[in-house]
């Protein structure tokens, strides 16, 4: 994520941070903001109505949303559609989410259940089988102990199950983020990515538009427990 507005001043990088914060300050904007978590573009006129604003309120605060470097706009046809910037901004709301939710006496039982199972977190899989996955590539030796790297064995185990990873790719290959719901990590990074395609190719998992939360099959929860060791209980 590169921060608007950033010059040669002495107090350039404070100010183009300040008014990264300024943009998301507000209730309004926010819950757009979440709403794009699930990865997908949405158009001026479902943002509004997911925040339930006017669609001239809800055109002002994408302009302030888009100068700020949160969101990018794509043209297609007559239609504009608003996504987030990148996986970086996405991992910024996950991390605000999770420090949003420390000052909660019981962060578990007000977490929305849908959500604490599983979900979307931009362009990987989050919630409570996300982080027992991310917690047998570590056991296992998938993945590096901080989670920064795919090992050997973690690449081959991982081409078995369909998971194809872009050597190409200028993102990190994975990188362990912390789930604000269940306060331990989950995978990101490239892998986390084409673990989430690999998962609803194979129909383990089904997403809901405009929500998300992700529906466990009857096959995700034989696979998840044959692969991973992963129990998804009643999901």
């Amino acid at each position: 994520m590169s921060l608007p507005g950033l010059d040669n001043s002495p107090f350039a990088l404070e100010e183009a941070l300040s008014a990264v914060a300024s943009a998301m300050a507000d209730p309004s904007r926010a819950r757009m903001l979440c709403a794009l978590m699930d990865g997908r573009a949405w158009t001026a006129t479902e943002l509004s109505a997911v925040v339930d604003i006017a669609a001239s309120t809800a055109s002002a605060h994408l302009t302030k949303l888009l100068n700020s470097g949160l969101l990018v706009c794509v043209s297609q046809g007559r239609h504009r559609y608003y996504r987030l910037a990148g996986s970086d901004v996405a991992a910024l709301l996950e991390t605000m989410m999770g420090v949003s939710m420390k000052g909660a006496q019981s962060p578990a039982t007000r977490t929305p259940v849908a959500l604490r199972q599983a979900r979307t977190c931009y362009d990987h899989l989050a919630g409570e089988i996300a982080v027992d996955i991310y917690a047998f590539m570590q056991r296992e030796g998938w993945i590096t102990h901080d989670g920064s790297a795919v090992t050997d064995h973690g690449k081959r185990s991982l081409e078995k199950i369909g998971v194809t990873l872009d050597p190409r790719s200028r993102r990190k290959p994975c990188s362990a983020c912390l789930d604000w719901s269940e306060r331990r990590f989950h995978l990101g990074g490239d892998t986390g990515a084409a673990l989430l395609i690999a998962f609803e190719h194979r129909g383990w998992l089904k997403r809901t538009p405009g929500y998300r939360e992700v529906t466990v099959t009857e096959e995700g929860k034989a696979g998840f427990l044959r692969v991973f060791g992963v129990a998804t209980g009643t999901l």
